[in-house]
């Protein structure tokens, strides 16, 4: 009895503690944990999945278009992929007002830099930029952090093709492959199964692999160019090159996918059998 009581109570304090700890991002709570962050990395996991693979001659961003109503206008080319200068983009999920202001930030900081410098900024020095901007909405008071996170592509003379990751708390970090937004977890353990560390991995088969794990985050079984985004970012005679597929090359890739798919299912139980 003193067992079972003593759990409850645990419990219960565990919970109030949360909630008196969770109302300023300011507010540390005893176990060093801040909240509001949480929170803002759990609404994240809410929004639309969004891929980014590493690939020898490029990279390449994938994201799930969700469309709320059918009355919609789908001109618009993306959604959730952005370009920040001619060297980089990214690709977002989250809260699409907050990633708005933050890649308006990240423009202008882009065009600063080529402006004092007379080249383009470091793939790597510009996420530092944004992620400091970042970390300050979750140290001060009377902000909130920004509900979104980026995934960054981009190429430099220094590094050469490169992908990175960051998070509302302000932490970044680069990646060969990275799954951001719902399912999250279960496409990252796709991605660390089927990334081809050994051989560099191309851009076809970086396509296709982002395919394979967007088709098994999504809700739905059978994906279509209408819920999917695809962009790459190569090198071609010099310069960097930012692309996003069109419906016909979708469509391309998404039978290509068909294909791969049924061959990989038909191994599977071959082996069974």
């Amino acid at each position: 009895y003193q067992r079972r009581v003593h759990g409850d109570f645990t419990s219960n304090t565990s919970t109030n503690m949360a909630s008196r700890y969770d109302s300023r991002t300011t507010i540390f709570s005893p176990e060093g944990r801040l909240y509001q962050v949480e929170y803002a990395m759990a609404a994240i996991s809410q929004a639309g999945a969004a891929v980014g693979i590493l690939a020898k001659d490029g990279v390449v961003l994938a994201a799930e278009k969700r469309i709320t109503s059918k009355l919609l206008d789908q001109r618009k080319s993306t959604e959730k992929m952005y370009k920040i200068d001619d060297h980089i983009s990214c690709a977002v999920a989250g809260i699409t007002s907050d990633a708005n202001i933050l890649i308006n930030h990240a423009r202008l900081e882009a065009q600063r830099y080529f402006y004092a410098y007379k080249e383009p900024i470091p793939a790597e020095q510009l996420l530092m930029r944004i992620c400091d901007l970042k970390q300050g909405y979750t140290q001060f008071g009377g902000l909130r952090p920004f509900g979104v996170s980026f995934l960054f592509a981009g190429w430099d003379e220094h590094y050469g093709f490169q992908l990175y990751h960051s998070d509302p708390s302000g932490n970044y970090g680069g990646w060969k492959a990275k799954a951001i937004g719902a399912n999250n977890q279960s496409a990252n353990s796709l991605l660390k199964d089927n990334y081809d560390e050994d051989s560099s991995m191309s851009l076809d088969d970086a396509l296709l692999l982002g395919l394979k794990v967007l088709s098994k985050s999504m809700d739905t079984t059978a994906p279509t160019p209408d819920k999917l985004e695809f962009a790459t970012v190569t090198r071609v005679a010099g310069r960097v090159i930012y692309h996003v597929l069109t419906k016909e090359e979708l469509e391309s890739l998404i039978k290509k996918g068909e294909s791969m798919l049924k061959e990989e299912a038909a191994k599977e139980s071959g082996g069974d059998i």
